[in-house]
C-alpha cells in the first residue's frame, strides 16, 4: 500500500504543471509604460502551462519601424532565414498556402547542436499580428518546442515604433539544467529579434 502511494506521489510530481509568470517581469528592453500596455496581451498570448522538465521564457525587441513593416517580415513562415541567424535554408511543399498546419523543413548552419528541424505553423493572425509554430521533428535538441510571436505598434508624440514579443516553452534535454536550456534558447531568440530589428528598420528607411 505504502509502495503504491509512493509511486502515485512520484508520478504526480513528475507531471506537475506550473503557470508562467511572464506578465510579472519586465523584459530588459521595455519601459514600464510599454510593459503596462502589453501586460494584458502577454497574459493572453504568452502564458503557458509548463510541465516538470520544461522551461519557458519571454523576450522583447523594440524596433524603429511601423508594425505593418515588421509584420511583413515576421509572418513569412516560408522564409524565416530573412531574420533568423542560424537557418541555412528552408523548404516548403509545392501545395504550401501559409495556412495553419502547413510545415517547413529547415536546415541549420553548422556549429549548433542541430542539423534539421521540421516545424508546423500553429497560428497566423494577420489582423492581430500573431504567429506561432511548433517543432515536430528533425535532428536537434529542442524537443516539444512551441513558440508565439506577437507584433505591437506604439505611437507617442508623433513617434511610431514597434515592440515584438516572442515566447517559448521547451523540454529540458537530459543532462541539462533549466538554466542551460533557457540560456541557449534565449540567446538564439534574442539574436533573431535583433536581426529582425535591423531588417525591418532597413525596409522602413
Amino acid at each position: 500500500m505504502e509502495k503504491g502511494e509512493t509511486s502515485m506521489a512520484e508520478e504526480q510530481q513528475q507531471t506537475e504543471e506550473t503557470a508562467t509568470t511572464h506578465h510579472l517581469t519586465i523584459p530588459p528592453v521595455l519601459t514600464q509604460d510599454e510593459f503596462d500596455e502589453l501586460r494584458p496581451l502577454i497574459i493572453e498570448f504568452h502564458s503557458y502551462r509548463v510541465n516538470t522538465g520544461q522551461c519557458s521564457s519571454l523576450l522583447a525587441q523594440r524596433i524603429h519601424a511601423p508594425p505593418d513593416t515588421v509584420w511583413s517580415v515576421v509572418r513569412r513562415f516560408d522564409n524565416p532565414q530573412t531574420y533568423k541567424h542560424f537557418i541555412k535554408s528552408c523548404a516548403v511543399k509545392e501545395d504550401f498556402k501559409m495556412t495553419v498546419g502547413d510545415t517547413r523543413e529547415v536546415n541549420v548552419i553548422s556549429g549548433l547542436p542541430a542539423a534539421t528541424s521540421t516545424e508546423r505553423l500553429d497560428i497566423l493572425d494577420d489582423d492581430r499580428h500573431i504567429t506561432g509554430f511548433s517543432i515536430i521533428g528533425g535532428e536537434h535538441r529542442l524537443s516539444n518546442y512551441r513558440s508565439i510571436t506577437t507584433v505591437h505598434g506604439f505611437e507617442r508624440e508623433e513617434r511610431i515604433w514597434t515592440v515584438v514579443l516572442e515566447s517559448y516553452v521547451v523540454d529540458v534535454p537530459e543532462g541539462n539544467s533549466d538554466e542551460d536550456t533557457t540560456l541557449f534558447a534565449d540567446t538564439v531568440v534574442r539574436l533573431n529579434l535583433q536581426k529582425l530589428a535591423s531588417v525591418s528598420e532597413g525596409i522602413a528607411r
